[in-house]
């Protein structure tokens, strides 16, 4: 390990093509969580209504499925993912995007993942460095793109993701690595409770709810990641990107006018900036109000 770390810091460049592979094979692991993640909660959720409210039904035990087993199949013809298919980018270029033995069309989004987890990888790394900053933000990142991703695709941020990633924050914080302790905990109350203290005043003057749990969790995670000075900057942030997308949504694809839309992706995307620029956003401001 010592030998290894001493030829990252002799060849940096080495040390961040490992850390691009690396976050691309990681994409290709976020592709299935993505996927079966959301299927295995609500498989859970369908056995524990059947099992609770009808209990004369027999219940038949679930079948195993997790983010392992079964293996990844073609969802036409049924064809076995094999480990040369599997190649994150390379196999679906060499497949030109198509299943080897029906000819389906894979998906372009599944190589993107990949694509996209190796670039913000090698921007973690870039930023931080050969330190231990850098592996706790990479575990930082890789958890948003999946929670942006299964948040787009189900209006869903599964606890499964959103509470190791708050606990994950509290402890690393315990040493200070982004954040002060202090400020960690108060990041985590004050994120939860500001989003939970809207979601109520929305509701009570409306009636209708406008965001879910999970965005309270996931904005209590950046702040026990980022500290609560961060939030303002998320919050405004993410607020910001949300309005705009969700217009340009209703002028280009004519949606209607209260349907709802994922918040988590621009808390995720928010919470991103916070940790590379919140400091120098924070910075800008204040020169800019104070002249």
């Amino acid at each position: 390990m010592d030998q290894t770390l001493l030829v990252f810091e002799t060849y940096p460049a080495i040390f961040y093509t490992f850390v691009t592979i690396l976050g691309m094979v990681i994409g290709s692991f976020l592709n299935v969580v993505i996927h079966r993640l959301p299927i295995m909660m609500e498989r859970e959720w369908k056995h524990d209504f059947e099992s609770y409210f009808e209990p004369d039904k027999e219940v038949k035990p679930l079948e195993k499925y997790n983010l392992a087993y079964p293996n990844s199949t073609c969802p036409k013809c049924q064809h076995k993912i094999t480990a040369m298919e599997n190649i994150p980018l390379l196999s679906w270029l060499w497949l030109r995007g198509k299943c080897s033995n029906c000819k389906t069309a894979i998906s372009v989004r599944y190589p993107a993942v990949e694509v996209l987890t190796g670039v913000c990888s090698l921007f973690v790394a870039w930023h931080f460095g050969l330190t231990e900053q850098t592996l706790m933000a990479l575990v930082f990142m890789w958890s948003l793109l999946a929670l942006t991703f299964i948040d787009l695709d189900k209006m869903l941020l599964p606890d499964q993701i959103t509470l190791p990633l708050l606990w994950l924050g509290l402890l690393i914080n315990t040493q200070s690595m982004f954040a002060s302790p202090t400020s960690a905990i108060w990041g985590a109350a004050v994120g939860y409770l500001s989003l939970w203290s809207l979601y109520w005043a929305f509701k009570l003057t409306t009636g209708k709810e406008g965001m879910g749990y999970g965005d309270f969790k996931l904005l209590a995670a950046l702040g026990a990641w980022l500290g609560v000075s961060s939030l303002p900057v998320i919050i405004i942030l993410s607020s910001f990107v949300g309005a705009f997308v969700g217009i340009s949504q209703m002028i280009i694809n004519k949606q209607k006018q209260g349907k709802p839309i994922p918040f988590g992706p621009y808390l995720a995307i928010a919470g991103i900036i916070a940790m590379f620029k919140g400091d120098w956003i924070v910075q800008q401001y204040w020169n800019y109000v104070l002249g």
